[in-house]
């Protein structure tokens, strides 16, 4: 009797100590225009309490976050929270017309979540059109009181957002490049938190600076808000140790560049062990895609030991080729997880659902544009377009019909060469891809393995693919045709690294897998927003579980509606 009180005891301290670390946070964002000045010109940009970057969010694993959103922008708005499981909290996912019709000009919605089994670098960024160039912040999930980083604690937390910079409004050239069937004009600059640097015109003076100790340690909290680009990153004369991805922890990498691509985060913990100086940070495209356009500039900011002379010209560090797929490749396969560490959750061996995806770069019929056409994007041939009356999520919930179609196909139509561009080119089978609003429907709790196959028919390059309201276990990535008896011989199933962003390489294949524990729905798209408005997305339909804790709840009484 007393050992059965004393382990009730326990229990209740245990349950009394978690409740207590558990808080809600709340926050007000105030979406509405700026004018900012950079590159020698102002600029009227949409922006998140006049900052740009907006706000860094801080909670704890456990936390409840209520973030009210008021929408004083002349466009329609929707915010997600990338990476965020959202538990039960679809609601809260963002995503234009997938989870939610937009908040439109003058209107309002509070995104309420919990942050759960989870911890380290997110982010949040607006989920309409381009308006994440400028709409876009960190979100910093940090262990509950009394739970330590399964790494030595830094001296200092550092978030570091790279963004791309238009000289013109981002909306409108997104919508030439839809009314003209063609690519949309590069960016003008990289930046660094907001910051472009001093290789950009009337920037002397408008770069980030990162004051340092000699002897401490720095925890870079790494996100790559940019829209178009993957980037690489190198800080000069240091190296750098991996300890976290996509807020998963890591085995300790210890690499002299980083490659991140648009959705990612990467923590690496940065030790200030060289001499006493100054040392340019500095961050630029890696270009996949043959010939095709892309802004080659380099955003840079100075890391500034505490002590160095003023007048000291900072070492730049030697930036990698724009087309080092090497160097990318190796950065991408050599991160594996913390098997045991914080939150891990090991590889499901059972496997319900097969996939083999392949996705690219195509053409639709436009008769408005210049040549007929225009560029186009699929995923098994299926070029995704949104619904306009009614959200999918709304349409799962209230089960309404005619919104999108259970069809979305586990195999190509057509089996060919996939990566063999001198024959996909002249096939117009492939070329021309229909569009269409399909979905795959999932079991609760089943287990999906998917391969994901890029494809040579007009371009081939690397595509950031994000996954939402889940992680995913990376099991192996390589390139050409993914063969089915070999490749799968190369799986990590002990401690693969776990991202809900992945870069599927150029001219090649990656591996995931995942458990649907989560219902309702869910997007999958290419992080390039570039392809978005092309179709290179999909959607996972999770059906409800057998318990009341395993099912959707109803929508929020001030949820937008169409």
């Amino acid at each position: 009797m007393l050992r059965l009180l004393f382990w009730l005891t326990c229990a209740l301290v245990l349950l009394a100590s978690s409740v207590a670390s558990a808080a809600i946070v709340e926050h007000s964002f105030y979406v509405k225009n700026l004018t900012v000045r950079r590159l020698c010109t102002e600029q009227v940009v949409t922006a998140v309490n006049g900052s740009l970057p907006g706000p860094t969010l801080r909670v704890q694993e456990g936390d409840t976050l209520k973030v009210h959103v008021f929408n004083k922008s002349p466009y329609n708005m929707t915010l997600h929270w990338h990476g965020v499981f959202q538990l039960l909290s679809a609601w809260a996912d963002g995503p234009n017309m997938v989870t939610q019709c937009p908040i439109p000009p003058g209107g309002k919605y509070t995104y309420q979540f919990k942050l759960l089994k989870q911890e380290g670098t997110l982010w949040w960024h607006a989920h309409v059109s381009w308006l994440r160039a400028t709409v876009y912040g960190a979100l910093i999930i940090r262990p509950r009181s009394g739970h330590p980083y399964p790494f030595p604690k830094p001296d200092k937390e550092v978030p570091i957002l790279f963004g791309e910079w238009w000289n013109a409004n981002v909306v409108d050239v997104e919508n030439q490049a839809l009314a003209s069937g063609a690519a949309p004009n590069t960016s003008d600059a990289f930046t660094i938190n907001g910051l472009p640097g001093d290789l950009y015109p009337c920037s002397q003076n408008r770069i980030f600076k990162l004051k340092v100790q000699k002897g401490k340690t720095y925890l870079l909290r790494i996100i790559n808000a940019a829209l178009n680009n993957e980037l690489f990153f190198k800080i000069a004369n240091h190296n750098m140790k991996v300890v976290a991805v996509d807020a998963g922890y890591t085995v300790p990498y210890v690499t002299g560049v980083v490659v991140i691509g648009p959705g990612q985060t990467v923590d690496v913990l940065l030790a200030a062990d060289q001499e006493v100086g100054s040392y340019y940070m500095a961050a630029n495209a890696y270009s996949s895609a043959a010939g095709a356009p892309f802004d080659n500039t380099t955003t840079r900011g100075i890391v500034v030991y505490e002590g160095a002379p003023t007048s000291a010209t900072p070492i730049m560090p030697l930036m990698p080729a724009f087309n080092d797929t090497p160097t990318a490749h190796k950065f991408f396969t050599n991160i594996t997880g913390l098997a045991g560490g914080p939150h891990w959750v090991p590889v499901p061996r059972q496997i319900d659902e097969h996939m083999f995806v392949t996705m690219g770069l195509g053409l639709s019929i436009c008769p408005t544009c210049s040549n007929g056409t225009r560029l186009s994007a699929s995923m098994n041939n299926f070029s995704f377009v949104s619904p306009t009356t009614l959200s999918m999520l709304q349409a799962f919930f209230f089960n309404v019909s005619g919104i999108y179609t259970p069809d979305f196909p586990d195999t190509p139509p057509i089996k060919f060469d996939y990566t063999n561009a001198s024959i996909n080119a002249l096939n117009p089978s492939l070329l021309i891809t229909p569009k269409s609003t399909s979905v795959k429907v999932l079991k609760y709790n089943s287990t999906v393995e998917m391969v994901l196959q890029n494809t040579a028919i007009l371009a081939v390059e690397n595509h950031p693919m994000h996954l939402h309201g889940f992680n995913f276990h990376v099991l192996a990535q390589g390139f050409g045709n993914y063969d089915p008896v070999k490749d799968p011989k190369k799986f990590n199933l002990v401690n693969p690294q776990s991202r809900n962003t992945i870069g599927v390489p150029v001219g090649g294949w990656a591996v995931i897998r995942f458990t649907a524990n989560n219902p309702g729905v869910w997007f999958m798209h290419c992080h390039l927003d570039v392809h978005l408005p092309w179709g290179l997305a999909t959607a996972f339909v999770v059906k409800n579980g057998p318990t009341e804790d395993s099912t959707l709840p109803p929508p929020p009484a001030d949820l937008p509606q169409c």
